[in-house]
């Protein structure tokens, strides 16, 4: 199955790959009796034994990818985006892992979602929706405005899994992929800051919002 979207970039895959079967809504327990509760989750950590942490994302991911990223992929996100990639852990092991990048796209903070993988025997945890959501978190955290990511279109796991974390179709992308499948583009939009509107006066401000909150050279209106 290939993963490189037709007139995009090779390193800008979909985030589809790794899970393929869907999560279950109701099973919590992985074949070896393990619970959600039981997966440590944590951030990629530069310059903290950084190869192994590179090396350890980069086993999980080919082993479950049909076709692997190289490492210059790998190096893209984490060096300029390691908040934003996730890890899960059970008993030292790792299980889980989501990739994705946060940049201006436009007049819009978005964030992408590029990789998704989950192991085999974990995921009735519904742990790709815990990855999911802490990148989410982070990206939010960050001042995101939206977060985009692309789905096979026949991949109905995947599909169930972001429209329940709040992702809508936004276009389908006819033979995005080189094996001529399709795809989804999905959307979430983050909701905006609370109103800094005076609700005594009723006047609203337009301006930039500083580094502490403060509207700059608003006027009312």
């Amino acid at each position: 199955r290939a993963r490189t979207p037709v007139g995009a970039m090779a390193t800008m895959s979909a985030a589809r790959d790794g899970y393929v079967s869907g999560e279950s809504p109701l099973v919590a327990t992985a074949c070896d009796g393990a619970t959600l509760a039981d997966v440590v989750f944590s951030q990629f950590v530069p310059g903290e034994d950084e190869e192994t942490q590179m090396n350890t994302l980069m086993q999980i991911i080919d082993a479950e990818l049909s076709e692997p990223y190289t490492v210059f992929t790998y190096r893209y996100f984490i060096k300029n985006w390691p908040e934003l990639c996730v890890l899960a852990w059970l008993n030292k092991e790792c299980i889980g892992v989501v990739i994705c990048k946060l940049d201006q796209h436009r007049e819009s903070f978005r964030g992408y979602v590029g990789m998704l993988v989950v192991t085999k025997p974990h995921r009735d945890l519904k742990l790709g929706s815990s990855l999911v959501s802490r990148a989410l978190g982070v990206m939010r955290q960050h001042g995101a405005d939206e977060c985009v990511l692309e789905v096979e279109s026949t991949n109905k796991g995947a599909l169930r899994l972001y429209e329940n974390l709040g992702f809508i179709r936004d276009k389908r992308l006819e033979r995005y992929y080189l094996s001529g499948g399709d795809a989804y583009r999905m959307k979430l939009l983050f909701p905006l800051p609370p109103s800094t509107a005076d609700d005594e006066n009723d006047i609203e401000y337009e301006g930039v919002v500083c580094g502490d909150g403060v509207v700059s050279h608003g006027e009312g209106r």
